[in-house]
């Protein structure tokens, strides 16, 4: 778990860091409230801090404010080092939004144990933040956190004028699956599937339950003529699979039929009208006899005659 340090004085700084090492942390140390924000802006930055109340430029309360203020997925749990330890002064500390307050001098046992309760509670709000975003069944996103995650990816990807696509995949006469071996079985399928489409994934794209046995894949950076090699690719590993009952007396075979469609830049188009159009596409390749790929036609920019 990585921790991150602000403080000013180069001896307790030093002492947090050697204590927090020791301890099995990975630490990440800044010298100031400026710099420590500008160091929670990275991707991968602590989701624990250490502060010192009295810094220049940035104060540890002016630096908890921001974080606060932060539209940011995981909780930030926040610890204030200071030498105040009036009511007044952690009032208004909490105030500011910080968690839990050590006294300088502080104590090891004391700064070990305060950052163990700061440990379990960012791992229960992992765990509840988990449980909210994540379809319990596969494992892969439920469709509330992919469409946020999609919307994300998509202004991303227009921003940057990188391309951006989707695949739309349902799994062919997945009812016989039900009628024929049960539920139980059905949900076994329903798990392999997707853990085949995540393998043939990269670790960038992301996949989500669409609903029942429908499942979307967001290709980052991949355009059209890309992703239907990905979705081809997930087509053949899918029809390849053998997946043993839970008796092991037999295997199921399945098939999946896939729809593509990848982000038109200069037209308005959004996350509905993507998922629409892959959608068509999945379904053409259903009429089409199913276990292949469609892609969506792109629709031509239209220019206004004056």
């Amino acid at each position: 778990m990585k921790v991150l340090i602000a403080e000013d004085n180069a001896v307790s700084r030093r002492l947090l860091e050697t204590f927090l090492r020791k301890w099995g942390y990975d630490v990440m140390v800044t010298c100031d409230g400026r710099e420590a924000w500008e160091a929670l802006q990275e991707p991968e930055a602590p989701n624990l801090v250490i502060s010192d109340w009295m810094m220049p430029d940035m104060d540890g309360l002016e630096l908890c404010r921001n974080i606060r203020k932060m539209e940011k997925a995981d909780y930030v749990y926040f610890i204030v080092l200071t030498a105040k330890g009036r009511k007044e002064d952690i009032i208004e500390g909490l105030e500011a939004g910080a968690d839990d307050f050590l006294i300088k001098p502080f104590d090891q046992e004391e700064l070990k144990y305060r950052v163990k309760i700061g440990k379990r509670i960012i791992k229960l709000e992992q765990r509840i933040l988990r449980l909210a975003t994540v379809d319990p069944l596969t494992g892969v996103l439920n469709r509330r956190a992919f469409m946020e995650k999609m919307e994300e990816a998509l202004l991303r990807s227009n921003r940057e004028k990188s391309p951006l696509s989707l695949i739309l995949t349902d799994i062919d006469h997945f009812k016989g699956v039900n009628d024929n071996y049960g539920h139980q079985v059905g949900d076994l399928v329903l798990q392999r599937f997707t853990e085949q489409l995540s393998k043939s994934a990269r670790p960038y794209d992301f996949v989500g339950r669409y609903g029942g046995e429908e499942f979307v894949v967001c290709l980052p950076g991949v355009d059209a003529s890309q992703s239907r090699s990905v979705a081809e690719r997930m087509r053949k590993k899918v029809e390849e699979m053998k997946i043993k009952l839970p008796d092991q007396s037999q295997s199921v075979r399945i098939t999946a039929s896939f729809g593509v469609a990848s982000f038109l830049f200069g037209l308005e188009d959004n996350v509905d009208s993507l998922i629409g159009r892959a959608d068509e596409a999945m379904y053409k390749a259903k009429r089409e006899g199913r276990n292949c790929v469609c892609v969506a036609k792109e629709v031509p920019k239209v220019t206004k005659v004056i």
